[in-house]
């Protein structure tokens, strides 16, 4: 039942910004753990951000203070808004959701592991 597909994604140079939003169904905002991942070619999927349910948020370190996760609980839509990108920030965004109660407790951890529904992908490529 759960729907979840990214769109916004494309070329940009350094420097720029993307904003990469989430349309979901199925899922419920004020519960569930909200993340955002990405992969690029011969590399493992990485936690990129999170939002629990209440709107704690937690950042990879390699994109502190340059993304920022959020969430609009009436439109059922998830964001990644990302400034100052980078060439290493090249690769594919999903978007991912778990439904496991207490995410409070875990959501931070960006686990990929914990997340059973993903998105289809959009891809981001920055160029220097």
């Amino acid at each position: 039942q759960v729907q979840l597909v990214e769109s916004g994604g494309g070329s940009v140079q350094a420097g720029g910004s993307l904003r990469l939003p989430c349309a979901a169904s199925g899922v419920q905002f004020s519960r569930d753990c909200m993340g955002w991942f990405r992969q690029a070619p011969g590399k493992e999927r990485e936690g990129v951000a999170a939002i629990d349910g209440v709107g704690s948020t937690s950042y990879a370190d390699s994109v502190k203070g340059r993304f920022t996760i959020s969430k609009d609980n009436a439109k059922n839509t998830l964001y990644l808004q990302m400034n100052s990108l980078k060439p290493e920030d090249t690769a594919t965004y999903y978007c991912a959701a778990s439904r496991r109660l207490y995410s409070d407790y875990w959501c931070a951890g960006q686990d990929v592991n914990t997340f059973a529904e993903w998105g289809q992908g959009t891809l981001v490529t920055v160029s220097s």
